[in-house]
């Protein structure tokens, strides 16, 4: 039996031809984005976010918990474990409004959205995409977050878009987590990229925004604490966007290994 990565690289390889093109901000009418964390957001799409808010796109975040069971709480520590929501919260908003993004928790528990029914977290989804009537929806890579959330979530949004009508489906692109390098080796050349460099300041502020996850990072930053890899993945971020569009109707790596 091949495996789902046997599969994705057959896929690909019937869609070798198509170069990546480019994501216009302008033929956007609104754009959803749906990840688990605060802070998912901005890392993932910030500079995409921002650019559809700039062209007058509707964009909202649809956050599926409040991150309360994050493991850092600062450095300094600026919050405990029973604070932690709060501050994260706040910190979501204060991102939107550097971004220009609304927010909509779905108040899932952090740590275990795979636990949850995920026919009904799409269920969840679907009632947004049919409030929004997005263009594109944004989400992780099903198979391809790392964390059981992302790929939880991500597999929910999938069945989601599966689930709207034809007429009425918003684009589906995916974020994979992981080097580029290497993903590409796995997926194949992503399908979307977005040149983010004239919004780049907006994604850092958005991004130190977080400060109870990222005031770390930002000092390795400053202080050139970096290994060439961490490094080339730093310029990355601040550069561009990358994103493989996803035919709902194609079983996921998740659901191909289930």
């Amino acid at each position: 039996m091949r495996s789902s990565e046997e599969l994705i690289r057959e896929s690909q390889a019937t869609d070798s031809g198509r170069a990546p093109h480019s994501f216009d901000p302008r033929q956007e009418s609104s754009l959803l984005v749906v990840m688990p964390h605060p802070d998912d957001e901005s890392f993932s799409s910030g500079g995409t976010m921002a650019l559809c808010a700039k062209a007058g796109a509707t964009v909202t975040y649809l956050c599926g918990t409040y991150g309360d069971m994050g493991r850092r709480m600062g450095i300094p520590p600026v919050a405990n474990r029973e604070s932690l929501r709060d501050i994260r919260e706040r910190e979501l908003r204060e991102a939107a409004g550097v971004l220009g993004f609304g927010v909509t928790f779905m108040g899932l528990r952090d740590k275990c959205v795979e636990f949850e029914d995920p026919d009904l977290v799409a269920a969840s989804i679907r009632e947004e995409i049919e409030r929004l009537a997005p263009s594109t929806l944004i989400t992780y890579y099903p198979g391809y977050g790392v964390h059981p959330d992302h790929d939880s979530l991500g597999q929910a949004a999938v069945i989601a878009v599966r689930d709207t009508p034809r007429d009425r489906r918003p684009r589906l692109l995916a974020v994979p987590v992981g080097d580029p390098e290497e993903l590409q080796k796995k997926l194949g050349a992503p399908h979307v990229e977005t040149r983010i460099s004239s919004v780049s300041e907006l994604k850092l502020e958005a991004l130190r925004a977080h400060r109870s996850q990222t005031a770390q990072m930002f000092r390795q930053w400053q202080e050139g604490e970096l290994d060439p890899q961490m490094e080339r993945m730093r310029r990355q971020m601040v550069e561009v966007e990358r994103f493989y569009e996803l035919d709902p109707d194609q079983l996921t790596p998740m659901e191909l290994s289930a």
